[in-house]
Parts: structure tokens; C-alpha cells; sequence
């Protein structure tokens, strides 16, 4: 009964969303400056999702949990607040650039990002562009780019909002956020907090054990018009996280992960003539340890530290044609318990054109091309156009040639890596159309992605496992976004869902990829009526292969999670908002990864105040 229900619901809402600002992002107003100015200039014949704060509100605050419930990637967790990796469009963890206010922060480790040490309250703007990017977003941008920015207003104003929220788990979730600024200066600072005992129980009377976590996040953004000329903008964050490996079975040992990540930006615009004149100089620091038993002070690290020098020239030569070159220097300094210290460094150039006609035509071109010592790079390319027939109806066209270069541990990992690895390719194209009927919006795009040169972990003569260029995978698909929204009187409805068929097999077997599903789809629904406001929230994952050979012993079997939210406002300005959710309305027994379960239904109350 409770899926036969569920169902229902979704059947009703899987062609419908509200997402975020669709294609077109923010304008680039005087008073509002876009850090990753890229992400709307670049994205021609690219389908671009932009989730608002608001929708960021109605999730629990780490970053795997806003994505899996408000967009087409899939997302495998180790249970709640445990290891999470995505699947974008049919693609590998690492195959998904996670890019911070316009630099690519995937792990110089192992080449990803675990969305569960994200805390997604600490950004301003998070965005999801599909489809390739390795010319402007380099390595890993071959299913899609997430992005996190922080966003700087030129414009008087002072404002506060603090968000407090307490659940089941002992689960607690703080956020503040604090902006302040002038016509010449501007400050962003945002803190959240987030941590739990994480004890839900397991079906068959069993129970999550060492799955406690805590994390801090700390985001500031600092701006400065120095005349109209010249402007300076800084950007910093502090990432502290300690979480317990969750255990398969009371007996296991006990492990936790520390990790303390920081990062940090100064950007200085030069405008001259026609000319715009960007230089960045960014520093990332990585470090984690690893404790293989609780009962013991051993551990095992990793530390990365690098640094980003990167040139950015704008000409324009109309109003409708722009051109960009962007020059990149990336130096990466890293060590480990198993990798020795090893230094490599990187260096690329990118050429941009922009152009946009008056008959509704826009397109772009790109090629980027990467040099270093430790890997021949491919030529990379991409190329995009925009067709508006009409108000109602346009038709989106993309290629691109992307990358993703091996990391330190293919590379230098202790007796092992392999210094001979070429970077993984991938050649794709996408086509799409989107339609306005009235309030209805509808994003509809199909892809063909052949990835080559994947980089895998295999075992050789004398049983060490090593890694070597081996598959080839072959994946094409579709993707459906869309939203309606009605307001009458004092009511405001709004519904929104995406849709994702994903095909990802390997080339030589025609197997599926193994936690790759044919299907997955989310579906909202929003409704205000004066003080009150209620949302529903779900998302349907269908089966997985967990081995590669397809034996259907072994799925995932589909599931379905509902979450439910109400809210009452106080105040002239509704100002306060008290708030209960229930997650996982339905207590579906589910698991994104075999033998780790997800917990069933639980609670929370919240704390909304803006001033």
C-alpha cells in the first residue's frame, strides 16, 4: 500500500518541476557579481539547473541530500552521512567536476568528491550543468559539473538568517548566513554546523552502529570596487568533518575519517577599452587521517596542498561577440602514508568564443589544451549552439571532446601506481529542446557519451592489484526537467520533477555499469496559502547490478522515499517560520549500496529567522 500510494504521486508529478532558474541564470547585473561568470556565458546548447536557497532549506544539509531529491544524478551512500558518490548521465564518481566559485575541487587523491563532506548550506548559488566541460572546467567534467559559489550584492543592505533545526538521531543542524555591503564593498559570511549520533534502526531488528558525524563549514566572501576600473574580491573556506565508518556487522572494528579541507581566492578585474582582466591566484589544501581502529592512535593520511595562478582575457568586439583566452598553471605538492611526496605540474591553455546573432541564433566554440610531465593530454574541444524559433519553443545543440587525468593514487600509490597511465577520454554529443506553454516549462535532452582510456584497478601476474587504461564504456540517454507554477488570490502552487533513462555499458561485455540505474526520477510539490506554506519532496531509483557481470542474484531492488514539510511564518515581514518534516514518509526499507541501509521514517523541527 505505501508504494501503490507513492506511486500515485509520482505518476502524477515525474513530468513536472520548479527547479531553479532554468538555461538562463542571474544576470550579470553591476550590483550582483557571479563568481563562476563561465557557468552562464559557456553553457550554450547545455541544460543549466540553479537551485534556490529556499529549496536547499527543505533537504538535510549535506549536499548528497539536495541533489538526489531535486535533480536527474544518482547517488550511491554508504548509509546516512556516510561515503556518497554520484553517477551523473551514466559515468563514475570521478567523472563529476565539482567546481568552487569557478576552480575544479575534485580530490587530487582519488579524483572525486564524497558530496557527504559538502555542507550545502554554506553557498549561496549551487548549479548543475550537464554534459562535458573540460574545456573551461578541466579534469573530470565528463558527466556533468557541480557548482558552488558565493555570491557578492554592491548594493546597501544588511541582512541576517539563521536556520536551526533538531531530529530524530539526535540530529542537529545550524546555519547562518550574513551579508553586508555598499556601492563599493561587499561581505558574504556563512556558517552551518551539522551533526548526529546516526543510530537509526536497520529492518530485522538491526541497528546503525559507528555511524556518528560531525561537521563545520565556514564561507566568506569579501569584495571591493576599488574605482570603476579596478575591483578585488576574496574568497575563503574552512572545512573541519570527523564521521565513524558505519559497520555491516557488530564484530567489524571500528574506524573514523578526519578530514580538514581549506581553500582560498583573490581575484583582481582589471577593465580597460574593450577589455576585461581577470588574475586569480587560488591555494587548496587537503589533508585527512584515516584511523583503521578506534582503540588505537595510529592512522593513515593524506595531505595535498595546491596552488592555481590562472589569467583570464575578455575582448569585446560587439556587443554580441566576445572572445576569452584563459591561461592555467596548477602546481600540486602531495604526500601520504602510501604515496610518498610526489609534485607534478600542470599548465593549459583555453581559447572562448561567444557569439550571438540577431535572427535568435547563439553559439559557441572552445579547445583547450593541457601540458605536463606526467601524462600526454588529449586536444579538447567543445562546440554549442541555441536556436530560439519562437518564445514558446528552442532547440539545443552541444559536442565536446572532455577528459579526466589520472590522480596521485593511480599514479605514485605505494608499489603499485603506474606513471605510463594516459587520461580517460570521452567524445559526446547531446541535443535538446525546451518548450513554454503559459506557466509550464519543460527541458527535454538526449546524449551519446563513448568514454575510452578508462582508468581501472585490475591484478596482474604477481597478484598486486595496478592500475592500467582498459574499458571502454558506451552511454547515451535521456533527460527530462520541468515545472508549472499557479498563483490565484492568496495561493501559490508549484510542482516540479526531472526524469533520467540512463544506458551505461561497458564496450567489450554490453553489460550495464555496476550502481548505474535505467531509471530515477524526483517530483515536488510546493504550496502557500498566507502564513502557512507545505511541500512534498520524492525521489525513485530503479534496481542496480552490484557486479559486473549483470547477475540479477545480486540487484538493488527500485525504491521510493516521500518527504513531507509544513510551516507557519510570524511577524509583519513573516520574518520567523516554525516547521516540522517527516522523512521518508512511507518508512520505505531501502539501500543505494549493498547491505547499507538507509534509515526509515524520522522527524525534525526547524527554526527559519531572516532579518
Amino acid at each position: 500500500m505505501k508504494k501503490t500510494l507513492f506511486y500515485i504521486f509520482l505518476a502524477l508529478l515525474a513530468c513536472l518541476q520548479d527547479l531553479y532558474a532554468q538555461d538562463s541564470l542571474l544576470t550579470n547585473l553591476d550590483s550582483v557579481y557571479v563568481t563562476d561568470v563561465k557557468l552562464k556565458n559557456y553553457s550554450t546548447g547545455r541544460t543549466v539547473l540553479q537551485l534556490s536557497d529556499t529549496l536547499t532549506q527543505k533537504n538535510r544539509p549535506l549536499l548528497t541530500n539536495t541533489l538526489n531529491f531535486n535533480t536527474p544524478i544518482y547517488f550511491k551512500e554508504n548509509g546516512l552521512g556516510m561515503v556518497s558518490s554520484p553517477s551523473f548521465r551514466g559515468t563514475t564518481a570521478s567523472q563529476t567536476a565539482v567546481v568552487w566559485n569557478g576552480i575544479n575541487i575534485n580530490s587530487q587523491f582519488n579524483g572525486q568528491l564524497d558530496f557527504n563532506t559538502v555542507n550545502a548550506a554554506a553557498y549561496d548559488e549551487i548549479a548543475v550543468r550537464g554534459g562535458g566541460g573540460s574545456v573551461v572546467y578541466g579534469t573530470g567534467a565528463i558527466g556533468g559539473s557541480i557548482h558552488l559559489n558565493t555570491q557578492l550584492d554592491f548594493k546597501n543592505r544588511q541582512s541576517h538568517h539563521l536556520f536551526l533545526q533538531y531530529g530524530s538521531f539526535d540530529t542537529r543542524d545550524a546555519r547562518y548566513q550574513f551579508k553586508m555591503g555598499t556601492e563599493t564593498y561587499s561581505l558574504s559570511l556563512a556558517l552551518a554546523h551539522n551533526s548526529s549520533a546516526n543510530d537509526y534502526a536497520y529492518p530485522n531488528d538491526g541497528k546503525n552502529l559507528n555511524g556518528e558525524f560531525e561537521n563545520t563549514a565556514l564561507n566568506v566572501g569579501l569584495g571591493f570596487k576599488l574605482n570603476a576600473k579596478h575591483s578585488l574580491r576574496f574568497f575563503s573556506e574552512l572545512y573541519d568533518g570527523e564521521r565513524h565508518f558505519s559497520l555491516i556487522r557488530a564484530s567489524e572494528t571500528r574506524t573514523k575519517y578526519d578530514d580538514l579541507n581549506s581553500k582560498n581566492l583573490l581575484e583582481w578585474e582589471y577593465k580597460f577599452s574593450d577589455f576585461t582582466s581577470v588574475t586569480r591566484v587560488a591555494y587548496l589544501d587537503e589533508h585527512y587521517k584515516y584511523f583503521g581502529n578506534l582503540s588505537s592512535a595510529n592512522y593513515s593520511f593524506g595531505s595535498a596542498k595546491t596552488i592555481i595562478g590562472k589569467y583570464d582575457l575578455t575582448y569585446r568586439l560587439s556587443r554580441r561577440l566576445h572572445l576569452n583566452t584563459v591561461l592555467t598553471n596548477t602546481y600540486t605538492s602531495g604526500e601520504g602514508s602510501s604515496l610518498g611526496i610526489n609534485n607534478r605540474n600542470i599548465f593549459s591553455a583555453a581559447v572562448l568564443m561567444k557569439h550571438q546573432l540577431k535572427n535568435g541564433l547563439d553559439y559557441e566554440l572552445g579547445f583547450r589544451k593541457e601540458i605536463t610531465g606526467n601524462y600526454e593530454s588529449p586536444f579538447l574541444f567543445s562546440v554549442g549552439a541555441t536556436k530560439a524559433f519562437s518564445e514558446y519553443f528552442s532547440l539545443n545543440l552541444s559536442a565536446s571532446r572532455n577528459f579526466r587525468i589520472p590522480t596521485y593514487n593511480d599514479l605514485y600509490w605505494s608499489s603499485a601506481g603506474n606513471p605510463d597511465l594516459l587520461p580517460e577520454n570521452s567524445l559526446q554529443g547531446q541535443l535538446g529542446t525546451k518548450i513554454t506553454i503559459a506557466n509550464f516549462n519543460i527541458d527535454l535532452t538526449g546524449y551519446y557519451n563513448s568514454v575510452t582510456e578508462m582508468i581501472r584497478w585490475l591484478p596482474v601476474s604477481d597478484g598486486v592489484w595496478r592500475p592500467r587504461n582498459e574499458e571502454e564504456v558506451r552511454i547515451y540517454g535521456a533527460e527530462a526537467i520541468a515545472n508549472w507554477s499557479q498563483k490565484i488570490n492568496a495561493h501559490s502552487l508549484n510542482i516540479y520533477g526531472t526524469y533520467a533513462y540512463t544506458i551505461s555499458e561497458n564496450a567489450q561485455t554490453g553489460n550495464q555499469l555496476i550502481y548505474v540505474p535505467f531509471h530515477k526520477a524526483t517530483a515536488g510539490l510546493d504550496y502557500d496559502f498566507k502564513r502557512f506554506n507545505a511541500s512534498l519532496q520524492s525521489v525513485y531509483v530503479g534496481e542496480v547490478f552490484t557486479r559486473s557481470d549483470n547477475n540479477s542474484r545480486y540487484n538493488l531492488d527500485a525504491y521510493a522515499v516521500v518527504n513531507f514539510n509544513l510551516g507557519y511564518s510570524f511577524g509583519n515581514k513573516k520574518a520567523f517560520e516554525l516547521g516540522g518534516r517527516v522523512n521518508n514518509v512511507f518508512d520505505a526499507e531501502y539501500q543505494s549500496v549493498e547491505n547499507r541501509w538507509m534509515p526509515g521514517r524520522n522527524f525534525s523541527m526547524y527554526l527559519n529567522l531572516k532579518l
